[in-house]
């Protein structure tokens, strides 16, 4: 099974080819451009630099939060698009998730942490022994002190995501219990993305089913409720 991964839920845009072997190709950008403007062309320099054709891609796996609102449409609705044009099937793939596939060769207990707003963040637990990743809790959001005070209640704890380094900093830098992964292993990558998307190739869905899981309501229908 060949799959086209596609991250757009951070700062970084990220392109990844790859089948149930081996990555064939990867392009990760950190870009003050939006995601518009980037990411098919990334798309494009991928599938070229691999020799591949669209249409010769089995399925399309995109990111589908949480993270940047915008981001996360940009992404999904360029997934979509691809997917109803040439009748492909697709997966939307947790951020969170895919951040821990980023360090499924460490064992332990991986926890992906990403900024939402001031002293909030999303997070999730994951498991893995060295080779497959266990899901130890739903995503969630929540204020960073409870995530401070779950992630003590797990031994030998792996941070990673673009909050990762700051949480390290403020609350375990001097807790033997938490390790924090190496930054090329702190933001996300769209060959994580593969990676989970061949795990799951069970829940391959029509695009008309792929919507982004924001986990918090929008600005909009924030100033909505004002």
């Amino acid at each position: 099974m060949t799959v086209l991964g596609i991250d757009t839920s951070g700062k970084i845009a990220s392109v990844c080819l790859g089948d149930e072997e081996k990555i064939i190709a990867q392009t990760t950008i950190l870009t003050k451009l939006t995601h518009s403007q980037v990411i098919l062309p990334l798309v494009k320099k991928v599938l070229s630099d691999a020799d591949i054709k669209l249409s010769d891609v089995d399925v399309i796996a995109v990111a589908d939060g949480p993270g940047s609102y915008t981001g996360l449409r940009i992404g999904i609705a360029a997934v979509k698009a691809m997917c109803f044009a040439l009748s492909k099937k697709c997966i939307g793939i947790s951020t969170l998730e895919s951040l821990s596939y980023n360090c499924v060769l460490a064992k332990g207990i991986i926890i992906p942490l990403m900024k939402a707003r001031a002293d909030i963040a999303y997070f999730a637990a994951f498991e893995s022994d060295g080779v497959k990743i266990r899901r130890l809790c739903e995503d969630g959001v929540l204020p960073v002190s409870e995530i401070v005070n779950i992630i003590n209640s797990y031994d030998d704890v792996i941070l990673t995501g673009d909050y990762a380094a700051e949480c390290y900093e403020n609350y375990f830098s001097d807790n033997e219990n938490a390790r924090l992964a190496g930054a090329a292993q702190r933001l996300q990558l769209a060959s994580s993305l593969c990676t989970a998307a061949i795990v799951r190739k069970n829940e391959l869905s029509e695009p008309d089913f792929l919507e982004a899981r924001y986990l918090q309501i929008t600005k909009a229908e924030k100033d909505l409720q004002k």
